[in-house]
């Protein structure tokens, strides 16, 4: 074998050929300074729909984005034919950094975490009251991953012309977490959009719920110049919804009252594998001085938590306590538990 000195003379060099034909590969990634900002509409099957200026743009990633995914909601940064015309394609070759993201696994054995949706301020968790009957858990685990995401949460609870919604709002009610009921009827007469979308202004929301609550009915009332595909109905034998929404679409409120409106597909599981339980409390500030007496790595739900004296002594109140350990510990329960 031949070896080479520090200072090898060039000719001593062997050069692989190129067989493509191609430039060979380079660490050196061009600035892109004549990129302009963009916004993820949607994505499907790796043409992405972006909003740039006030035109609707097709792009697909650059090849030096690696594995990194643009989702719904992303500001990216965009350079070639911009003009939106049919039959054109941009590139994305930059995903500005995210003020907030919602993820989830597909269960808490998932490693894998998916991005939801990116820079949202608020998300708006819709329930039916019955018709599917509502599952709690399945609320809770929506909480915890707006929280650990820096999401404000909205609970949207339908068709209480069929059940009551206090115990769903005394369970909540501790929370603090501002809430809209609404009926059948005040969907069909526009009365629970205008109720929805008072707490939309301006605010980009994030509209997630399991099949059959209504949550697209609600979206389609909330921007009908931007219907999407019928809704479905609930399976009679196993009381869950039809998937109606396949993928995440951003959609714009009135120019009036700016904001917008993301609606995601219907889920059945929402994994949690991705949360620090230490964020969790973030979303408690009155229960934050209170974790100072705690013992190191507490999980705050084992006996020696010094929460538990903090709200004896009427820092805190304990109904919120519980709220807490109660979304702590969705993590080791099942949605339909």
């Amino acid at each position: 074998m031949r070896r080479y000195g520090k200072n090898p003379d060039e000719d001593d060099i062997r050069v692989r050929p190129n067989r493509k034909g191609n430039r060979p590969r380079t660490n050196i990634r061009p600035k892109h300074e004549d990129a302009v900002e963009g916004m993820v509409l949607t994505v499907d099957r790796g043409r992405l729909t972006c909003l740039v200026d006030d035109r609707v743009v097709m792009a697909m990633k650059a090849r030096e984005l690696g594995r990194k995914a643009a989702v719904v909601g992303d500001r990216v940064s965009i350079v070639g034919d911009l003009s939106g015309e049919k039959d054109t394609l941009a590139r994305i070759v930059r995903i500005e950094p995210r003020k907030s993201v919602l993820r989830r696994t597909a269960d808490d054995d998932d490693p894998y975490e998916r991005v939801v949706v990116a820079n949202a301020d608020q998300l708006a968790i819709v329930t039916a009251l019955a018709d599917p009957e509502p599952r709690p858990r399945l609320i809770d685990r929506c909480l915890v991953a707006a929280y650990d995401g820096g999401l404000t949460p909205l609970l949207v609870l339908t068709k209480s012309d069929l059940a009551s919604p206090d115990e769903l709002l005394e369970m909540y009610g501790a929370l603090g977490i501002p809430h809209v009921v609404t009926t059948r009827d005040e969907f069909v007469d526009g009365v629970a959009a205008d109720r929805v979308h008072e707490h939309l202004k301006g605010r980009t929301t994030a509209f997630v719920g399991h099949s059959g609550v209504g949550k697209t009915t609600l979206v389609n009332a909330l921007v009908p110049e931007e219907r999407r595909r019928s809704t479905g109905v609930v399976n009679a034998v196993t009381g869950r919804g039809r998937h109606t929404t396949t993928s995440a679409l951003a959609l714009p409120l009135a120019a009036a009252d700016g904001g917008w409106v993301i609606d995601t597909p219907g889920v059945r599981s929402f994994g949690l594998h991705h949360v620090d339980p230490s964020r969790v409390i973030l979303a408690f500030p009155d229960l934050v001085p209170g974790t100072e007496g705690c013992p190191r790595a507490c999980s705050h739900d084992e006996p020696d938590c010094a929460l538990d004296a903090w709200a004896a002594e009427g820092h805190a109140d304990p109904a919120r306590l519980y709220s807490l350990r109660r979304l702590l510990s969705t993590r080791e329960r099942r949605e339909g538990d």
